[in-house]
């Protein structure tokens, strides 16, 4: 239960819903609830299949390119705490723009909601989990993918609750919460680097 809920936390602010939110609004702003529904659905599928394929064949991918696990935690770390920082700034959203078409698995699922950070971060996760443990971290990951896709789905009274500024708080809080977890893979990257302890 404790493992459940360490990866279940983790990967919910890896997928950052209140940022997520905040875009979903503005590139869903002329559609009827029945549509922004249908899109906020297929958002959710499309984000539980890339980030399961991500989580599961990240040592594959590592093995394919010849690079370490601890190598890939320093570079993703890295990008994890630039998109923090983006976060708390506020500008992370500036580079989205608007898109034509079917929005929800780009911009939305990719890469709004699994960007290269997030990306770079299940795929260290993912090869660093002990086998054993891989099911409960699929469901974890499942559950935190779930909550994502409520709050779309309840998007328009989660902004009539929260209001603009409460949304925008939390989007911060999110990137404050991140740019420590970036600290943390960075620091266990550098330290199995350097062969000064366990991952």
């Amino acid at each position: 239960m404790h493992l459940f809920l360490s990866v279940f936390i983790k990967f919910f602010f890896l997928l950052t819903p209140f940022f997520v939110l905040t875009m979903f609004l503005a590139l869903t702003k002329g559609m009827d609830p029945r549509g922004r529904r249908l899109t906020a659905l297929r958002v959710t599928l499309a984000v539980a299949v890339v980030t399961l394929v991500l989580f599961h064949f990240g040592n594959l991918i590592f093995e394919v390119f010849g690079i370490t696990v601890d190598s890939f935690r320093i570079g993703a770390g890295v990008l994890l705490f630039l998109s923090a920082v983006s976060l708390v700034r506020g500008r992370a959203g500036d580079e989205a723009g608007q898109s034509e078409g079917d929005i929800s698995v780009v911009p939305l699922a990719i890469p709004i909601a699994v960007g290269p950070a997030t990306t770079g971060a299940l795929l260290v996760m993912g090869a660093a989990m002990p086998a054993q443990d891989r099911l409960v971290g699929s469901g974890a990951l499942m559950a935190a993918v779930a909550c994502l896709g409520i709050v779309l789905v309840l998007s328009a009274h989660v902004r009539r609750l929260l209001g603009r500024l409460g949304i925008e708080v939390l989007t911060k809080l999110t990137g404050l919460i991140l740019s420590a977890l970036a600290a943390q893979i960075i620091f266990t990257g550098v330290r199995n680097f350097l062969g000064l302890g366990g991952s």
